[in-house]
Order: C-alpha cells, then sequence, then structure tokens
C-alpha cells in the first residue's frame, strides 16, 4: 500500500518541496497542505465531526458552528448549508460563503445501489414531514436529499434513519460517495451478473472508515450487471460494467477517471476482467491510487480524472496491478452496445421470477414526505416491500403479481407519477438550483417540470426518446454535458437589454458505447422566457430533417447551425 501521512513508506521519502510544492500527490512526499481545504482535512478527520454535532451543535444551535465545521467537515455526515432565500443569482460568484448561508441544512441520505424497503420509504418520508417541511427529492445518484434542516433536529433524524439500516455517512465530502447500482439488480430478466453484493460489501468495509475518509476530492463509484448500462457509467471515477468473458463467465469490465463539471472527460477502460467477488478489492485499490496519487494542490484538479488523463490508461492498470492488487487482472471484453434506448427501467417488465417491476416518473425527481409514504403504502400493497430509485430522477416497485399490476398503476398514476409518461416528463432532470443550492445561478425544477406541460401541450405528437437536462449552474450536477438537450444556467441578456436568467445549450449529448459531449453553437443562449419555445423549434425540425430511426444526437452532430438556432 502506498504511503499516507500517518503511515509514510520508507520507499517514499519526504522530498523538500518545490516552488510549487509538487501536485500534492502524498505517494510523491507532499504532505504539506497546499489549500485551505487540505488544512481542514489534516486538522481533523471530518468524520470526527458527528461527535460536536451531537453533544455541542444540537444543543447550543447553528451559531455555535465551528466555520471549519460547518462549511467543511459536516459534508462527511451529508450536511450542506443551503441559500439564503431572495439571493439572485448575480450574487452568487461574488458574495461570501457566510452571506450565502441559510442556518438551515441539505440532508442527503445515501441510497446505495437505489434499494430501498417500504419500511425505509415510510420513514425517509416521516422525517420529511416532521422535519425537512416535507421536502425530498430523488437525485439522479438514486439518493434522497432533504431542505430545510435545522441543526437541533438533527441527532434525531440520525436516529430514525439509522433505526432502518439508512445512513448520511459520507454523502457528501472528499470520501467514497454513494455507489450507485442497476436499480434491477438481482430481478431483471436479461441480466449479465448482479452486483449487489459487491455494493453491500464495500459499504460494509469501507464506508465510514478513516481509510479512505481523506481523498483529494469527492470519488463517485458505479456497479451494474445490466446490459442497458443503465448507471451512465462513463462518468464515474470507478465503474464496473457487467460483462461475460469467454473464458471466465459473467464479471464485470473496469472503467475509471470519468467526471463532468466544467471540464468534463469520459471515463476510460483498462482492459481488466474482475470477478464479482474481487469487485470490493479492486475497487478499494482504485479510491487508494486516488488518495495517494491525487492531485491536491489545486482544488480544481484533485478529481481522479486528471490522474488518469496524465497516466493513460496503460499505467494505470501497472499502478493498480503492482502497488495495490500485488497481483495481473485478467484481460476481459468490452460491453456491447444497448440495443434499447431508453435505459430508466420505466413502464412494466417482467422479472426474472415471473412477478413484474414497474417504474414510473415523478416530475424531475421533485416528491415529497407524504407522497413517498404513499409510495411506500402501494408498494406494500401490490408487492413484496422493495423499492428502488434510479440515476434519472425515477423509481421502481418490484415483485408485483400479475393480477397486481394495473391496480398499482392506478394508484401512481392518481398521485401524478407516470407508468407511462410522455417522452418530456420520461426525459426532463433539474438539479436543485438556486431555490436551495449556493452555487446556482437560476432556478431549474419549477422550470423543468412547466417545460414538461408545454412541451406535452405543443408537441402531443412527439414520440422519441429525448433528454432534456437543466442545470442552475456549469457544474453539471443534472449531467448536461450528455443530454440530448443540455441547458447550463446562467446570466443572459433580453431583447430589452436586461441580465435575465437563462441557459446556454448544449445540444447532442449522448452516452454509450459511443459517449459523446453535447454541440455549443456559437453564441446560442436563451432567456427562462424563451426556453418553451426554444425546444419546440428544435425538435420540430429534428422531426422534419431526421432519418429513419436516427436519435436526436446523431441529428445534432450534423444539423445546420441554423437547424439548431
Amino acid at each position: 500500500m502506498a504511503a499516507t501521512p500517518d503511515r509514510p513508506s520508507a520507499a517514499t521519502p519526504r522530498r523538500k518541496a518545490g516552488r510549487h510544492r509538487g501536485e500534492g500527490q502524498w505517494a510523491a512526499g507532499h504532505f504539506t497542505p497546499l489549500n485551505a481545504n487540505e488544512q481542514v482535512k489534516k486538522d481533523d478527520d471530518g468524520l470526527n465531526v458527528r461527535t460536536r454535532i451531537e453533544t455541542i451543535y444540537a444543543h447550543r444551535g447553528f451559531d455555535a458552528i465551528d466555520g471549519a465545521d460547518l462549511r467543511g467537515r459536516m459534508r462527511w455526515w451529508g450536511l450542506y448549508t443551503q441559500r439564503k432565500p431572495g439571493i439572485d443569482g448575480g450574487k452568487t460568484a461574488v458574495l461570501e460563503p457566510e452571506e450565502l448561508d441559510d442556518e438551515y441544512f441539505m440532508m442527503r441520505v445515501r441510497v446505495d445501489g437505489g434499494r430501498l424497503t417500504t419500511e425505509q420509504l415510510r420513514v425517509i418520508g416521516e422525517v420529511s414531514q416532521e422535519f425537512a417541511r416535507g421536502t425530498a427529492d430523488i437525485t439522479d445518484r438514486q439518493n434522497i436529499q432533504y431542505h430545510w434542516i435545522r441543526i437541533e433536529d438533527v441527532p434525531e433524524i440520525w436516529r430514525r434513519l439509522e433505526a432502518v439500516g439508512l445512513s448520511t455517512t459520507e454523502a457528501c465530502g472528499d470520501t467514497p460517495r454513494v455507489i450507485i447500482g442497476s436499480p434491477v439488480a438481482g430481478i431483471a430478466e436479461d441480466e449479465i451478473i448482479d452486483g449487489s453484493r459487491a455494493i453491500e460489501e464495500i459499504q460494509r468495509r469501507y464506508i465510514g472508515s478513516k481509510e479512505f475518509s481523506n481523498l483529494p476530492r469527492k470519488f463517485k463509484t458505479a456497479i451494474s450487471g445490466s446490459p442497458l448500462l443503465d448507471v451512465v457509467h462513463e462518468i464515474n471515477d470507478v465503474s464496473f460494467v457487467g460483462v461475460r468473458h469467454p473464458e471466465h463467465g459473467p464479471g464485470f469490465d473496469l472503467w475509471v477517471g470519468g467526471g463532468l463539471s466544467t471540464n468534463p472527460k469520459i471515463g476510460v477502460r483498462l482492459g481488466a476482467w474482475v470477478p464479482l467477488d474481487e469487485v470490493p478489492e479492486v475497487w478499494a485499490g482504485v479510491v487508494g491510487i486516488f488518495r495517494d496519487y491525487g492531485y491536491r494542490r489545486l482544488r480544481n484538479r484533485a478529481r481522479l480524472k486528471y490522474l488518469v488523463t496524465d497516466w493513460g490508461p496503460e499505467k494505470f492498470r501497472q499502478v493498480l496491478e503492482t502497488e495495490y492488487l500485488k497481483r495481473e487482472l485478467a484481460d476481459g471484453p468490452a460491453p456491447e452496445q444497448p440495443v434499447q434506448q431508453w435505459r430508466d427501467h420505466i413502464g412494466v417488465h417482467r422479472q426474472q421470477d415471473g412477478r413484474y417491476y414497474v417504474g414510473f416518473a415523478p416530475r424531475v425527481g421533485r416528491v415529497d414526505g407524504a407522497t413517498l409514504t404513499k409510495i411506500a403504502e402501494l408498494a406494500e400493497a401490490h408487492g413484496s416491500g422493495r423499492v428502488r430509485t434510479t440515476v434519472e430522477q425515477k423509481m421502481i416497485v418490484l415483485d408485483v403479481d400479475q393480477d397486481q399490476v394495473e391496480s398499482l398503476v392506478s394508484g401512481l398514476e392518481a398521485l401524478d407519477l407516470r407508468v407511462k409518461p410522455s417522452p418530456f416528463r420520461r426525459g426532463t432532470m433539474a438539479c436543485t438550483g438556486i431555490e436551495f443550492c449556493k452555487l446556482a445561478i437560476v432556478e431549474t425544477k419549477e422550470r423543468g417540470s412547466a417545460l414538461i406541460d408545454e412541451l406535452e401541450r405543443r408537441l402531443p405528437e412527439f414520440d422519441q426518446p429525448i433528454s432534456i437536462n437543466l442545470n442552475g449552474c456549469p457544474n453539471a450536477c443534472a449531467r448536461i454535458q450528455v443530454a440530448d438537450i443540455g441547458l447550463k444556467g446562467q446570466l443572459v441578456t433580453d431583447g430589452d437589454g436586461n441580465q435575465v436568467e437563462g441557459f446556454q445549450v448544449h445540444l447532442g449529448g449522448t452516452l454509450g458505447l459511443e459517449p459523446a459531449f453535447g454541440r455549443k453553437v456559437r453564441g446560442l443562449k436563451v432567456t427562462s422566457a424563451e426556453l418553451p419555445d426554444y425546444v419546440e423549434r428544435v425538435l420540430r425540425r429534428f422531426q422534419e430533417e431526421r432519418e429513419d430511426g436516427e436519435r436526436f444526437a446523431t441529428w445534432a452532430a450534423r444539423a445546420s447551425e441554423e437547424a439548431l438556432s
């Protein structure tokens, strides 16, 4: 194992710092904190803040919270301060953190693999109604996200969540975040391999462990054995993708170095095949490389994608095998191209055991505690008590007998949860936006919901798969670069010369075995008020110009700038 600050290796002696002290890599002997974030983590492990929350802050209130805990270490337990109401997007980048902070928190509940029982979902709903003013958004990483959380209530919320096996541990911070997984793992008829056991073992061994509680930045994981490639594996730090090896049978293809934000990169294959039982060990090796060799000098380069880009896949695999695993990995095949364009599991589908799972679409991931409680009741009445969240901000009820499907669908539709949604309801996602996020510049959730209604009214005949992703800032939490229509929030100038909320447009992004980032047409920006008109115009041109079987992303790549404007 490579060196850590508490355990320097004799093979990697401390070096005298150069002019800029290298890239801050521990494995190169650069242990001196090189920015404020690294100093905070050196001063105290983020996991230790829980004791202060429970024994001090929850009793003395918001004003008693140490600043380094408030805007740093509390993230290790899924807590961010939310945006103070009434601050417009033009002030996002100019105000100090304390000016943006409200005295309430966003709290993120880990839902690894998207797996929930109805008991857990009911508790999530009850906590939402009692402590979070009813908020409970489904994120595009399968989590549940609360708002309006008071510090005084956090210990009681933890008690209730943990009583049913849920956690906020390392839901944020420079840690291994939630492990996304196929929401139909272990039940889909076409599954290559069930990765659930690997997710559970990683959780058991490593989540909440100080072995990986001080990473250069966040670390994102995806594990899926679905042939639909249903976990956006191309844009995670590490991904395990189900494949069938011609000699060894079902296992996983290993990818590293994906990520979006302001400098997006598609992950790369290492060409290695990993059996199910070895996934946790290989995962820990990749995380260990990030911990020890990751760049800590500049925060905006402190993601694994930069190291992978600099090293290349061959060197990365070599270091993984020689320094961390102490053995070679087997070579393996790439995954096959998915046969379906939609990979979200929406609708009614047969399971391996002859029962059915039912996927449904809320609006842009926005639900509430009361609705989640009703979903739990429906799932208990019609299924076995298992539900799932997806990476498209959707949900699934599992284990439904054939004679119960129609009744369940009727119950979901009565809650405005569509089992047969329009392409616009099905394909539109939105990040948190300016309502709660301190980084946001524009509003997203309500705007995304209103856009769905407008497009359904204007284009009732449109029947092609389409993804429309709205993001409140450049950081791409809603995956704008890989959407058919990606909308990056920013201030734009309207026809009267006023600065108003709007979006820069990305067109034709796609994931799959031929992933590509969306095309940006020079100068193409739309105001929020113009958004429905613009999207309608582009989709009508797509309908007019598309060739038989052509997807939006393919058309957008070849279309003229005039057609996309």
